[in-house]
């Protein structure tokens, strides 16, 4: 199978290290970032490009992986502007089914492919290679990205059609929302009947109730430290896009409040774990 010129739009939290991995695997890369700075540490190996235009134009498939459905929109307005026959997207973002589908349309309107390809797991694992990638797409469009998804996961689960990918992730995202705030509730509940922190998420995770969810956590609950690896906020996008998509069950509202909440008292770029804070204060 030939090497296909990659770009890479979107160098974030996550973007920055999943774009590091496909350069340290040796594949022609092309980046672009709207704030230049995050794209520095790519210049001696792979191009940097100024304008989606020049980056588009400069490769075969191209990778997107962006905040929300505005910044989505925004960046698939300038490629559809341009001559894309042929060429392959791989939208990691998580955004709206709606959103999704609807670009997936008008790429094919265009003649190019699309996948949705978000994402289960955070920067760590992004540094690693190590997401789980859920995919909706045509068959050989997954295909064809198969070489570069694998350098940025684990494994690739192809979810079924345009949509169905983000569907999976709208899906583990909602149950790692409760997963958080059980955790968060959970070590609040400890604290108060005199059990160390420490202790207690020794017993979770060393449990049948500990997963890679605790775990992950569990540093940044010792510590109290609440830098964002996954920001609350984001957390909350995806309950309310949930939500949206049919999330309508008794835990539902509960959550969305809570996140709610914390957000409007200034948790929303703390880690989403960072929720503990605004348990504690209310």
């Amino acid at each position: 199978m030939a090497i296909e010129k990659i770009g890479f739009i979107g160098l974030g939290n996550m973007g920055h290290p999943m774009a590091k991995n496909l350069e340290k695997a040796g594949f022609p890369l092309s980046v672009y970032n709207r704030s230049s700075e995050k794209a520095r540490d790519f210049e001696e190996k792979s191009t940097v490009c100024t304008q989606i235009k020049d980056l588009v134009e400069n490769s075969d498939i191209i990778f997107t992986m962006l905040t929300n459905d505005t910044a989505v929109k925004a960046v698939y307005e300038e490629i559809l502007a341009l001559d894309i026959q042929g060429k392959l997207f791989v939208d990691m973002s998580t955004i709206s089914p709606e959103a999704s589908t609807e670009t997936a349309t008008s790429l094919k309107i265009k003649e190019a492919s699309f996948i949705d390809a978000p994402v289960a797991g955070s920067t760590v694992p992004a540094q690693e290679g190590t997401l789980i990638i859920m995919a909706g797409g045509a068959e050989e469009s997954i295909q064809r990205a198969m070489p570069y998804l694998l350098k940025m996961g684990k494994s690739v689960k192809h979810l079924g059609d345009n949509g169905k990918g983000i569907a999976g992730k709208l899906s583990i995202n909602y149950f790692l929302a409760t997963i958080y705030q059980g955790l968060a509730e959970t070590v609040l509940l400890a604290g108060k009947l005199g059990i160390e922190r420490s202790d207690m998420l020794e017993i979770i995770n060393e449990s049948a109730s500990g997963s890679g969810a605790t775990k992950v956590k569990t540093p940044m609950l010792t510590a109290d430290q609440y830098a964002p690896a996954f920001a609350l906020d984001l957390m909350l996008k995806d309950i309310l896009l949930a939500k949206n998509a049919g999330a309508d069950f008794p835990l539902s509202e509960t959550l969305i409040q809570t996140y709610q909440n914390a957000h409007d008292k200034g948790f929303g770029q703390d880690d989403v774990i960072g929720i503990i804070n605004y348990l504690k204060q209310s």
